[in-house]
C-alpha cells in the first residue's frame, strides 16, 4: 500500500471539496477555488471531514497513481487555505527588480529590460533584491518562479543571477596567475 495515498486529505473549517464525475475535484477555500481532473481508475471519496483516495488494484501504474492523486489533492486544499510563496534573490552588480503595475522588469545584464507579465491568480512582489511570489497554485507558483530564475541563472564563479532563497550555488575557483 502506498505511504502517501492512504494518508486521509483532512479538510479544515471553511473548505469544501466537491468530486463529480470523471473524478473533477473542485476545492473551495478562504483563498479562491482550484478545479483538477484526476485519471478515472482512482476512486475519490469526501466522508467525515476528509478525503480518502483508493485504488481498484496493484497494477504498477496505479499505485504510481495513488500517492501522486492524494498529494495533489493535499497541495490543492492547502493551497486554498494557506497558499503558496517562493522567493528569489538577485544577486550581481547593476542586476536589479522592479514592479510596474502587473509587470515585473528585471534589469540583468542585457542590453534590453527584461519584462514579464504576472500570470492570471499569482502576484509577485519586490522586497530590496528579493522577489516574492504568492499564488494558491503550488505548481503554478513553482512554474513562474523556475521561468523567472531561467532568465539569469545563477553562475558558479561569482554567484551572479537569479536564485532561490534556499538554494545553495556550488561555487568554482577562478583561474589561477602564472606560475
Amino acid at each position: 500500500m502506498s505511504r502517501i495515498g492512504r494518508l486521509p486529505v483532512a479538510v479544515p473549517a471553511g473548505v469544501t471539496v466537491d468530486v463529480k464525475e470523471g473524478n473533477e475535484v473542485t476545492v473551495k477555500g478562504p483563498k479562491g477555488t482550484l478545479t483538477r481532473t484526476f485519471d478515472p481508475a482512482m476512486n475519490i471519496e469526501v466522508r467525515d471531514g476528509e478525503v480518502v483516495v483508493t485504488r481498484p488494484n496493484d497494477l504498477k501504474k496505479n499505485k504510481s497513481l495513488h500517492g501522486l492523486t492524494r498529494a495533489l489533492i493535499n497541495n490543492m486544499v492547502i493551497g486554498v487555505t494557506d497558499g503558496y510563496t517562493k522567493t528569489l534573490e538577485v544577486n550581481g552588480v547593476g542586476y536589479r527588480a522592479n514592479k510596474q503595475g502587473k509587470k515585473l522588469v528585471l534589469s540583468l545584464g542585457y542590453s534590453h529590460p527584461v519584462e514579464m507579465e504576472d500570470p492570471e491568480g499569482l502576484e509577485s512582489k519586490v522586497d530590496g533584491n528579493h522577489i516574492i511570489i504568492s499564488g494558491i497554485s503550488k505548481e503554478a507558483v513553482g512554474q513562474y518562479a523556475a521561468e523567472i530564475r531561467s532568465k539569469r541563472a545563477p553562475e558558479p564563479y561569482k554567484g551572479k543571477g537569479i536564485k532561490y532563497i534556499d538554494e545553495v550555488i556550488r561555487r568554482k575557483v577562478g583561474k589561477t596567475g602564472k606560475k
